[in-house]
Formats: structure tokens, C-alpha cells, sequence
């Protein structure tokens, strides 16, 4: 029996930039076929760099809300990076370099499924591009093969080189030795029950040696860190929301804690802590897909319930505003002349107001997510917004109220009294 083998072998090296990039190619992930979720890019990354597939899992889930890079970065891991068992990736197999499992009509679909990916990407919701999120990824990629890419490098295919080693080259007992080398041969009747050229038995195999045990591990701190860290920028973006910076608005500071959150987790993979981080990072991704999707003005309002009647018009306030509770307002007790102009912002939670049964209402009414009912017209789920111009039964004259009610989530209700 002959065993075919292969006469070069692999050495990894990656000293510079240029060794590391051809390094990585040669020896990229492959997506398995068991234990994937959807075309196993991240348990590929994972099983390859010695990482949690869930880290890399949430990773993707942030580059998409925040950048909208999310989506494209998997289409090019599923069209770049070949499957287990296959001699090349989906791309190269479309031109011809290699085979792959995929059939080309499917790759032909992932091309162009990236260019939606691609103008959404650039334009998708979000506090940062999706030029920062791919320069993001590929640096992260860059890093984790730069220390370790010697780790776990995929097996490669086998390839006949012509070279063929007998698989035993000695001579079996009882073999007769050739002619002119010296030896004896056995009597054919052994009077000790064993040829002489057996007696030459192997050593014994010497009794490994017990393990050392293993080094107690020492807790990584990156987690402790990461989340005081998170707290310290989620703090200070409160603090400059509050005294008006435009800028830091709830979308942005969920991305910026999640910012900070994701580089904790990168650095947990290099030293075995931070997957605690995961538990916060998937609701604060949750709340950052809902607040990108949703409008929730401008709200600086405080926490709690207000529940007010007013009797005449200087006792409307501009603005009836809470971050998080219910906004009750009820003006069927104003007099029956003069104008107002008010408005009405929640940011989670209930607004509730009673109109006049005969005023004159300019009103309009906007809900990101919930139910609303704005006069009779009705709206559920997502962003929802109407104008209503109703002069009431009366007719035109008497009070006018121009009012603007704003949900971010909740339940919105506008009625007359």
C-alpha cells in the first residue's frame, strides 16, 4: 500500500504588512457547515481566530444599525470566504479559479443583493458611515490575524506530488535475507520455538510523563473597565444633551456606548474576558434600531407624570415634555375664545389631550411606535404621523388651538371632550 504526500508544507509568516495580507488570504476562514446560522461568516471567523461566534454575531448586529456596514460586510464573507470542503470561495468559483458547493445562479444573486446592501450602507441610518464601519472591520480582521493567525489555520487539501513512500519498509520475520549480506537463515524447525532473527524485539514505548497542570488563569479586567468606561461616555452624553448640544441625541449616545462596548469585546477575545459585555449589547442594539427608526424630538423632560386641567389660556404652558412617563392635558375647561399655541413631547410613555368640544384645532400628531388616534384617524406600528384642520360642530369662530403631539414610544390620544 502506497500513501501519497504532499511535498511542500505551509510555514506561516507574517512580519509585515504585505506577509500578513497574503498570509490571510491563504489561510482565511472557512464557513462550516454545521453549527452556522445563516451562511456561518462569524462561527468561520470565530473557529478560526479562537473567538465567540456570539461576539463576532453582535459585532455584525452594530455595524448594521449604527453605519448600516453590517449587511455588506456578511455578503462579502459569504462570497470571499469558502465553505468547509470546497477548493475555492463562491467569487472564485464564479470565474472559474476553483469549485464551490454554491451554485453560480445563488452568487450570481449575492452580487447583486450587494448593491442595495451598498447604497444602503452609505446612506443607512445611523451616527457613523459605512466607510468607518468597513475601514473598522478590516483593521479588526487585520489585528486578529497579525496575532493570531498562526492559531487554528485551516487544514489544506491534500496534493499528489508524484513522491510515494512504502508504508512498511522492513523486512518481515521469517523473510529470508538476500545473498551476500550475511545472516543465517532460520532452520525450518526451531527447536526453541522461535527464529533467531525474532528475538530482537522492540523496546518497550517509555510511560509518558504526567501533565503539568495547567496555570490558574488570571481574570481579565477588561470587562470591569469596559463597562466604567461606557458608563463615564453614557453620562457625560446625558450631561450634554441636557445643557443642549445638539448633537449628543439618544440615537447618538446608545452609539457611542456601543462603540465603546464593541472595543471591549475585541480586546476580551485577545484576553479572555469581556463576554459579559454581550448581555448589555444586545438591548442597547435593540433600543439604537428602535430610537434610528423612530423620532422622538427634541425631549429634555425629566422622568415622571403630568396631569394638568388649566382654566384659562395663560395657564398653557409652550410645552408639555417628559423623557420617560405620561403627559395628561386637558383643556375642555379654557373659555370659549382667544388662541393658543402649545405642544406636547414624550419620549417613552402615554400623551393623552381633550380638546374643547367646539374649538377650532390646527393639531398634528406624530407616534414612532405604537398606537395612535389623532381626532379619529388611526395609526399602529411604525412612524405614524397626521394633520387634522376640524373647526368642530360649531363651525368656524371662537377658540383656536394649533397644538403638536409627539410620541417616540407609546400610545398617542387626541379626542375632543
Amino acid at each position: 500500500m502506497l500513501v501519497t504526500v504532499s511535498a511542500t508544507q505551509q510555514t506561516p509568516g507574517s512580519s509585515g504588512t504585505e506577509d500578513t495580507l497574503k498570509d490571510f488570504w491563504a489561510s482565511r476562514p472557512r464557513r462550516p457547515r454545521r453549527g452556522r446560522k445563516i451562511a456561518g461568516v462569524a462561527t468561520g471567523i470565530g473557529n478560526r481566530y479562537g473567538i465567540d461566534p456570539v461576539i463576532i454575531r453582535v459585532a455584525f448586529v452594530v455595524a448594521t444599525v449604527f453605519g448600516g456596514s453590517g449587511v455588506l460586510i456578511y455578503l462579502l464573507g459569504w462570497l470571499l470566504l469558502p465553505e468547509e470542503g470546497d477548493q475555492a470561495s463562491p467569487a472564485e468559483a464564479l470565474i472559474g479559479r476553483g469549485r464551490s458547493h454554491l451554485s453560480g445562479a445563488f452568487t450570481v444573486l449575492l452580487c447583486l443583493a450587494l448593491i442595495p446592501a451598498s447604497g444602503w450602507a452609505f446612506s443607512g441610518p445611523g451616527p457613523f458611515g459605512a466607510g468607518f464601519g468597513l475601514l473598522l472591520a478590516a483593521l479588526a480582521l487585520f489585528l486578529l490575524h497579525r496575532g493570531r493567525g498562526h492559531q487554528r489555520r485551516p487544514t489544506q487539501t491534500v496534493q499528489e506530488t508524484g513522491m510515494q513512500v512504502p508504508l512498511n519498509t522492513e523486512a518481515t520475520a521469517g523473510q529470508a535475507s538476500p545473498a551476500g549480506v550475511g545472516g543465517q537463515e532460520s532452520p525450518v524447525w526451531d527447536p526453541l520455538g522461535a527464529a533467531p532473527l525474532s528475538w530482537d524485539l522492540p523496546d518497550p514505548e517509555p510511560v509518558p510523563a504526567e501533565p503539568s497542570p495547567p496555570e490558574p488563569r488570571r481574570k481579565s479586567r477588561i470587562g470591569p473597565a469596559t463597562l466604567g468606561v461606557a458608563l463615564l461616555v453614557a453620562g457625560t452624553g446625558v450631561v450634554l444633551h441636557q445643557i443642549g448640544v445638539d448633537w449628543f441625541s439618544p440615537a447618538h449616545i446608545i452609539g457611542a456606548v456601543l462603540g465603546v462596548l464593541g472595543v471591549g469585546m475585541v480586546a476580551g477575545a485577545f484576553t479572555g474576558g469581556g463576554r459579559g459585555l454581550i448581555g448589555l449589547a444586545v438591548p442597547l442594539s435593540v433600543a439604537g434600531v428602535l430610537l434610528t427608526s423612530t423620532s422622538v424630538g427634541d425631549i429634555r423632560g425629566g422622568v415622571g407624570d403630568i396631569h394638568e386641567r388649566p382654566t384659562k389660556a395663560g395657564a398653557v404652558r409652550p410645552s408639555y415634555e417628559r423623557s420617560v412617563g405620561t403627559v395628561q392635558l386637558d383643556l375642555t375647561a379654557l373659555p370659549n375664545s382667544g388662541a393658543l399655541n402649545t405642544s406636547v413631547n414624550v419620549g417613552t410613555g402615554d400623551a393623552k389631550v381633550v380638546l374643547p368640544r367646539d374649538a377650532d384645532v390646527d393639531i398634528t400628531c406624530v407616534n414612532g411606535l405604537g398606537a395612535m388616534s389623532c381626532l379619529d384617524m388611526t395609526h399602529d406600528g411604525f412612524r405614524g404621523e397626521r394633520t387634522v384642520n376640524d373647526d368642530g360642530p360649531d363651525g368656524p369662530g371662537g377658540q383656536k388651538i394649533t397644538m403638536k403631539v409627539n410620541v417616540g414610544m407609546g400610545s398617542l390620544e387626541v379626542r375632543r371632550g
